[in-house]
Parts: C-alpha cells; structure tokens; sequence
C-alpha cells in the first residue's frame, strides 16, 4: 500500500511570478515578508531543502537537504483558492473565474432575494472582519444579509447566529451556488457566519461551496482506481466533493494538523489531501505578518510529527496555492510562485527540481507514484525522486 500526503500551506507564497504586475502584484513575496518578524523560525522545512527552492534566499540554503523541492509556477489565469487547487489535482484554468469588483448585478440579487426572502446589504468588495463590523447592526435591525465580495471570485453571505441558525445560513449558499452559474459563475460561495455584540466576531463554522472543476482531477482518478481520497479541511468544499471517498472538516491549523495525524494512524491506499487555511485566512487577508509568522513556526515545530507518521512507502508533500503577502497595502491574494517539499522513506535527499511549468505537476507525480492513470496537464517526476 502507498500513501501519499499532500498537505496546502494556504497562501505560501514564495515570490512575485514574472506576469505579476499584471495582477496588481509586483513585488509581493510572502514567505520573505513573514522571515522579516522575530517570530519566524522554520529550521525543521530548512533541514528538508525549502530554503534550498529557486530564488527563495530568506534564510540560509541546507548544505545537505534531505528532502526533494521545487518551484511551483501557475499556469492558470488567477491567484484564488479554487483554480489554485485545481491545477495542483492536474487542471489548468485557461480563463479567470469571474470577479465582480462594483458588486454583483442586480439581475442576480433580485433572484436571490426573491428565493430567501431577505434583502441584500453592502454588496461590494470588503474585509470580513470589517463588513460585520459595518453592517452587523443593521443586519440584526432589518434581517436583510450581507452580501459582499472580494478580489477573488467569491460571493459570501455574513449572518449572525441569533438571527440566522447556521442551517438556515446553508442553505442561502445552496441558493447563491444555484443562482451562481454561467456568467455569474463564482469560484465559491461562503457561508461567513458571526455572533456576540458589536463589534462582533466571526464563528468557525465557515463553509464553502464551490464550484465543481470542469474536467476530471487526480480526485476522480484515484477513487475510480479503487483507492482511498481523504479530504481534511476545506479540500472536500473546494472540490465540491468530486472525487472524496473520507472527509473531516477542521477548526484551525492545529486542528487540520491533528486530524492528517488520525488519517494516518489508519490503514488506507491513496491520498491525504489537507488544506491548513489559517495563513491566508488569519493573517494573509488581514496583513498581519506577525501572526503569519508565528503561523508558520507552529507548523514547523510540528512538522517532526508528521515526518514520524511516515510508513515506509509513505510520500509527504507540502506546498502552496497563491500567495497572500501580509506586508503590502493589498489584502488580496498575490501573485506567486509557491514551494514544493518531498520527503519520507522512498525520496532521494537534495534532489532541486528547479522551477516547474505547472502546479499540476503534483497531480501527475502523485498519480504516477499510486500506479494510477488518468490525464493531467503536469508531467511527473516521480523517475527523479524515487
């Protein structure tokens, strides 16, 4: 039996990509904005080659790596969460998803207040932490929801909990992911529940409803081959569920590590796929390098855990989706290369992939290692690690 974990470090990015200016982006390198604060310290990925990767010069190289690495470059046309983790499952997105920067079309909020029975509040572009804070009062004077958006191609509806049960929340974004299809098709639908008194604060039961991905993904191939698909964290809602055979939902990172843990005390034959959201979420959107940094330790401090679990067929890999530079003026994500680390028993030490063409290059070598067919736009280099 092989295993192969592949975990998301949500937002990772490793430096500004060569079209980034056209996104707005010039200049953003996450993983060198969070080096910069006291609190980064991530001597562990150091000791498996990630400060090894093309032009990632934060901290010192490790003279004897001992894992494989690489730099992952988008192919897809966007920076969001979705196409993100389409191309690493094998699938190139050729045009953006939509975004909607003015608000969304009254064509498609007068349908979605005629089937909730609410009005719509703010539509626009806005923080979530702030738009509660904004519109949170009204919002439990009048019962209408807030419908705001961002940069990325999302339409996320804020409730608070006494006014709206969570359920009832959920099935709003079952209607919005209905309504949201065609020219108004999002990348996700997002449930932003809050509670407590103002300023308010934002629950953890967040859920996302996205989008299905438009071509079968490395998901699909390796359920179809028989084989296990365990989804931790957001992976079952970015998907749609396309392609998952076990899922758990998560609270945090610490969380998202702990439940990887459980999967792998467990006897499967696939993939553990896991998104650790807090980078982005927590601190990427709210430009708090502090916080990303101390992020970023913790999982570092905790990476020993997960090298541990490792059978000896086992493969782990990390890597990222976009960036999310915390220092810059934008709270947007950013434009980025994002790093790939490879390492457990069958993996060569301090083989340099170099810079790859495609994030869906993951998708191809996972799916070559579990002797598992199917198309992808990547290309494998499982022959040059194992």
């Amino acid at each position: 039996m092989k295993r192969v974990f592949l975990i998301v470090l949500d937002s990772v990015g490793i430096g500004e990509m060569p079209d980034a200016a056209d996104y707005g982006d010039a200049g953003s390198n996450t993983i060198a904005a969070a080096a910069r604060s006291s609190s980064f310290s991530m001597p562990n990925m150091q000791k498996l080659g990630f400060f090894n990767i093309d032009g990632v010069d934060c901290r010192e190289k490790s003279v004897s790596p001992s894992g494989a690495f690489a730099r992952m470059t988008e192919k897809s046309k966007g920076k969001d969460t979705t196409i993100g983790h389409w191309e690493i499952a094998g699938v190139v997105s050729e045009q953006p998803l939509p975004t909607f920067p003015d608000g969304f079309p009254r064509e498609l909020l007068d349908e979605f207040e005629k089937e909730t029975g609410r009005k719509v509040l703010c539509n626009k572009p806005y923080s979530g932490t702030e738009v509660i804070k904004d519109y949170g009062e009204e919002h439990l004077k009048t019962g209408a929801l807030i419908v705001y958006t961002s940069a990325d191609s999302v339409f996320q509806i804020a409730a608070h909990e006494s006014l709206v049960p969570i359920e009832e929340l959920y099935r709003y974004c079952e209607i919005a992911r209905r309504l949201c299809a065609g020219k108004f098709g999002v990348g996700r639908v997002i449930a932003r529940p809050f509670e407590g008194e103002f300023p308010f604060s934002r629950t953890s039961r967040r859920h996302d409803y996205s989008l299905v991905p438009p071509k079968a993904t490395m998901l699909n191939y390796i359920k179809d081959a028989g084989k296990d698909v365990l989804a931790v964290g957001k992976i079952n809602d970015i998907f749609a569920g396309s392609g998952v055979t076990d899922m758990v939902r998560t609270v945090n990172n610490g969380d998202g590590i702990d439940k990887t843990l459980a999967y792998a005390q467990k006897e499967f034959n696939g993939i553990c796929f896991t998104n650790l959201v807090d980078y982005d979420m927590l601190y990427g959107h709210r430009n708090d390098v502090e916080g990303y940094a101390k992020a970023l330790t913790y999982f570092d401090e905790r990476l020993p855990e997960l090298l541990a679990m490792l059978g000896e067929d086992d493969i782990l890999m990390i890597t990222a989706d976009h960036g999310c530079d915390p220092s810059t003026p934008s709270t947007d994500h950013s434009r980025e290369y994002t790093p790939l680390v490879i390492a457990g028993p069958p993996v060569k030490e301090g083989i340099n992939l170099g810079t790859r063409k495609t994030f869906a290059d993951i998708a191809a070598s996972i799916l070559d290692y579990l002797d598992v067919p199917g198309e992808t736009a990547g290309e494998s280099f499982i022959g040059e690690i194992i």
